[in-house]
């Protein structure tokens, strides 16, 4: 099977490492802290949670691996060998297959970068989230800016296309601050850019803070006004929005994360994983051990595994498209639901929000303007028909 394979018969793999050296008091991702972790155990474990997902999904090819966590760059080389290898006899890869793993841009994890390349891995995604060393302390990172800066030279020397994440709309943090701090990230050369608004997810430590008074977010129009500086800024430089908080020259955005987006299927292993495969969604156990114990058991992790209803398949089409600059094909998405685009979608709301200058309508296609980003979550609300 070529390159030119069409991006309906490929498949996108995410692999979940759950391990972190400590919990961000802002992450609500499926992470955990442990004294210590089995490398060989949690090797077998993956391998086999891969081998049964492969054998539900054998008719297509890989177009990406995405290690995400946690923090994969913990795992050790040879286990991410291991399962690239295994993912490329159980599928194949396309010839322009991504490989993305995430990292902390410790010393000593980018110490492992030179090997981490060496077992395939040609996309790296580095958590710098800030460099200002008073900002890393309040987001509760374990390194400072000067171990960030040097772990992007390492990740430039080492692999093929490097990207990072900053978090912005800290409280107290000003436009001159956010203006400076961008300025420098994008001195770097990067092809592509995670940008984040800090929000305050539930279950959180900073929800906790919040709760109590002790932590005040950024007010909404501050963070509009910085949103659109990052956004203005980002394009000036090359890199425009693609997506609500991505950022990339053309050509360099993330493909695998542009799977999940543009609703194509996907295969996900590890703790707490998601997966889109045919109909059917699938999430294994979020707990490491729970998770251990299923494959164990059962020969793969999954706690559940359903149909999804065609409506809820447009839904969820609909909802994940519109984030993207590109928009949604209307007609495309009605299939999924099997139903119209009337029924699917709000049509005067469509008309209305178009005359305000936060959507546009060409023909088949539905894409929220730069003003209308800033808006997204009312615009679904009103568009969508649940």
């Amino acid at each position: 099977m070529s390159a030119a394979t069409g991006a309906h018969d490929r498949l996108a793999l995410y692999v979940h490492w759950p391990f972190c050296v400590s919990k961000c008091p802002y992450c609500d991702f499926n992470s955990h802290v442990r004294d210590s972790v089995d490398q060989d155990e949690w090797r077998e474990a993956l391998l086999a949670d891969l081998s049964y997902e492969a054998a539900q999904t054998q008719e297509r090819q890989l177009s990406s691996i995405f290690f995400g966590g946690g923090t994969p760059s913990l795992m050790a080389p040879g286990t991410v060998a291991a399962l690239i290898e295994a993912a490329e006899d159980h599928w194949g890869f396309a010839e322009d297959v991504e490989i993305t793993l995430e990292a902390n841009p410790s010393s000593v994890e980018a110490s492992r970068f030179a090997d981490l390349a060496a077992a395939g891995v040609n996309r790296v995604s580095l958590g710098i989230q800030s460099l200002d060393d008073a900002a890393l302390r309040f987001l509760g990172r374990a390194h400072d800016a000067q171990e960030a800066l040097m772990a992007l030279g390492t990740a430039q020397s080492a692999f093929d296309r490097v990207s990072f994440d900053l978090i912005y709309a800290l409280p107290e943090q000003s436009e001159s601050d956010w203006r400076r701090m961008l300025d420098e990230a994008l001195s770097f050369g990067a092809d592509h850019l995670s940008l984040y608004q800090l929000t305050i997810e539930p279950g959180t430590r900073f929800a906790t803070l919040a709760d109590k008074g002790m932590l005040v977010p950024a007010e909404a129009d501050e963070s509009a006004i910085l949103f659109e500086l990052t956004r203005d800024m980002t394009a000036a430089a090359g890199l425009p929005a693609y997506e609500i908080s991505n950022h990339a020259r053309p050509g360099q955005e993330s493909r695998h994360n542009l799977t999940y987006w543009r609703y194509l299927p996907y295969a996900g292993i590890g703790p707490g994983a998601h997966g889109r495969r045919g109909h059917q969604a699938t999430q294994r156990h979020r707990k490491p051990e729970n998770w251990m114990k299923a494959v164990a058991r059962n020969g793969h992790g999954i706690v559940e595994e359903q149909a999804i209803a065609p409506v809820e398949r447009g839904v969820e089409a609909l909802l994940m498209g519109l984030r993207l600059a590109e928009g949604v094909d209307l007609e495309r998405i009605a299939a999924l639901a099997g139903k119209t685009v009337g029924e699917l979608v709000d049509e005067t709301a469509v008309a209305r929000l178009a005359e305000q200058g936060l959507l546009m309508r060409e023909g088949r296609r539905l894409t929220v303007t730069e003003p209308g980003m800033l808006l997204l979550d009312r615009i679904l609300a009103e568009v969508v028909r649940t």
